[in-house]
């Protein structure tokens, strides 16, 4: 078993578009969607900065929050970090 810490995360993007994605090295992940390389979407859509984490230790439930929060209105979006 691993020590990793798991991240969900929301990026907002050049165009206003928010992200939700999960990793278990948010600097690392910060690097890749900030020089495009991070997810198709963030490649198209740019990347503008960091809005909000979440830190877990288990996989499982950082996977099903990510699920959780894509769902999420984008004013619900706003709130968590509001």
């Amino acid at each position: 078993m691993n020590n990793w810490r798991w991240y969900v995360y929301i990026i907002e993007c050049q165009d206003g578009l928010y992200y939700t994605g999960m990793t278990y090295d948010l600097d690392k992940r910060m690097e890749q969607h900030y020089s495009g390389h991070g997810s198709a979407f963030t490649h198209i859509h740019g990347f503008k900065e960091l809005k909000y984490y979440e830190e877990f230790d288990d996989i499982f439930q950082a996977r099903e929050r990510e699920h959780q929060i894509k769902d999420y209105s984008r004013k619900k979006k706003e709130a968590l970090w509001n």
